[in-house]
């Protein structure tokens, strides 16, 4: 009998996750969250109490008294008013637990939860453990081996160049699909922003904080707080201090390169307890939500395939503005690096055989031997936009609302962190994982991909392959 693989388990455990779900869901319904109109009207009850903070009610009243606005839009306008209002007696406390959307939940499902989410916090624990080594590492090494930037000259700027360029053009299509499809609000797993705990300090944001903040004042404090912008900017200085030195610094990269692998074994093994992280998440989602909310992953899986399809067009389009109709050629050539990669949800594995299929499609092998390496690092363009996506995926359900500023911001942090993790099964989620918590997203929200991460690993796999092979072509033909 063939042996259950990681994959296998943590199928497994959705699926019985699932099924506990609607079992807990059946035993001990929720009572339904309170619509505006409910929730207006319990708020219209409570400003009628004497309070302290007199201008704040009457500014209530008179928008309670509007007949020309919705319900739905009084409570919007209310509740951005009241999370901005400071905790100021009974009668702003009575009005903001009146206006958070929470189902009631029977307090024996509600010890079952907490139980299982042990699971879960041990997991989100564990992930968090290896970011900061995991990006230092892998980022050093990838660094240093572009060796002197002088010496590299023409090649490796025009590479560098195209990277940036793919990398950015992928991580916007991604929030750009995120923001027209929207599939994180069908969740809707906690009450709206306004009134949330998520901590997403807006005004924090400003250019001056953003650029003072990304320089640590002390790398062991960056990286104990895992702030894995700061993180980037040493291990930055860090690889190319290294590749200045050449020889004196060749054992010290050679061990940032272990220390990388280390780390990305070190993954492998913390993903053994996926599954149980997966049964504990999916139950208590089902538990609260019913099964209906299965569609929103359905839905989730679609539309992020429909956006791996619009990010081949537009690759397919540049190599066919390269080489012409030879695109199809090498679509052919690399069919079988393709295969590889979506089966095995790894785009890495498909290396070997890309080189090869390149160097026979007509690439000189020392550009392939110089864009292929680097691209594994600096290129997934299909792994970076599943970062944004995923990423906005997770806001949208937990109700954190970013602006466009902060989404900008986001975009490129990911731009950045990204660079150096390998193309590996669920590396994305330790680059993602690192990122949200810096705007306030709940990290918990990592764990709702990991029951459809594989499937979706396996369309960005393949992505990274087509990105990678027509990365090369582009650097082939522009040095003839």
């Amino acid at each position: 009998m063939k042996k259950l693989t990681l994959t296998h388990w943590i199928f497994i455990a959705l699926l019985l996750g699932i099924v506990a779900g609607a079992i807990l869901n059946f035993q001990f319904p929720s009572s339904p969250a309170p619509t505006s109109e409910e929730a207006i009207q319990k708020l219209r009850n409570i400003v009628e109490q004497q309070g302290n903070n007199d201008d704040w009610k009457r500014n209530v009243k008179a928008l309670l008294s509007d007949s020309t606005t919705s319900a739905d839009q009084k409570y919007q306008s209310i509740a951005k008013d009241l999370a901005q209002v400071k905790p100021s007696g009974d009668v702003l406390e009575n009005a903001k637990k009146a206006m958070m959307r929470e189902s009631k939940i029977d307090r024996t499902l509600d010890k079952i939860l907490e139980f299982l989410s042990i699971f879960t916090e041990v997991f989100l624990r564990l992930i968090k453990m290896i970011i900061a080594p995991l990006v230092f590492a892998t980022l050093v090494a990838g660094v240093a081996k572009l060796g002197d930037l002088k010496a590299v000259g023409r090649i490796g700027g025009k590479t560098l160049l195209w990277f940036i360029t793919a990398s950015l053009v992928s991580l916007l299509l991604g929030a750009i699909l995120v923001n027209v499809f929207q599939p994180g609000h069908l969740l809707q797993l906690e009450m709206p922003s306004a009134l949330s705990s998520a901590g997403v300090d807006h005004s924090a944001i400003t250019l001056k904080g953003f650029i003072t903040h990304i320089f640590p004042s002390s790398v062991i404090e960056a990286m104990a707080k895992n702030e894995i912008l700061q993180i980037v900017i040493f291990a930055l200085l860090f690889g190319v201090a290294a590749a200045a030195m050449e020889e004196k610094a060749h054992g010290l990269i050679k061990a940032m390169d272990a220390l990388g692998h280390v780390m990305l074994k070190i993954t492998s093994m913390v993903m053994y307890v996926a599954p149980f992280a997966v049964f504990s998440a999916i139950t208590a989602i089902i538990a609260k939500k019913g099964v209906g909310i299965l569609a929103t992953y359905a839905t989730f899986i679609g539309e992020f395939y429909l956006g791996l399809i619009l990010l081949w067009l537009i690759l397919i389009f540049v190599g066919w503005l390269l080489i012409g109709a030879r695109v199809r050629t090498l679509l052919s050539h690399i069919k079988q690096p393709l295969l590889l990669a979506f089966s095995t949800a790894s785009s890495e594995a498909a290396y070997p055989k890309m080189l090869e299929q390149l160097e026979r499609f007509g690439c000189r092998n020392r550009i392939v031997s110089f864009v292929l390496p680097l691209g594994y690092s600096f290129n997934l363009d299909g792994s970076m936009m599943y970062m944004t996506f995923a990423s906005l995926f997770i806001a949208q359900a937990y109700g954190v609302e970013l602006s466009f500023g902060d989404q900008v911001v986001m975009l490129l942090t990911l731009m950045i962190t990204s660079k150096g993790i390998a193309g590996v099964p669920r590396a994305s989620l330790v680059v993602i994982a690192g990122t949200i918590a810096s705007f306030g997203i709940p990290e918990a929200g990592l764990v709702l991909l990991l029951g459809v991460d594989h499937v979706l690993d396996m369309g960005r796999s393949a992505t990274n392959v087509v990105g990678n092979a027509v990365a090369a072509v582009a650097i082939n033909k522009w040095e003839k």
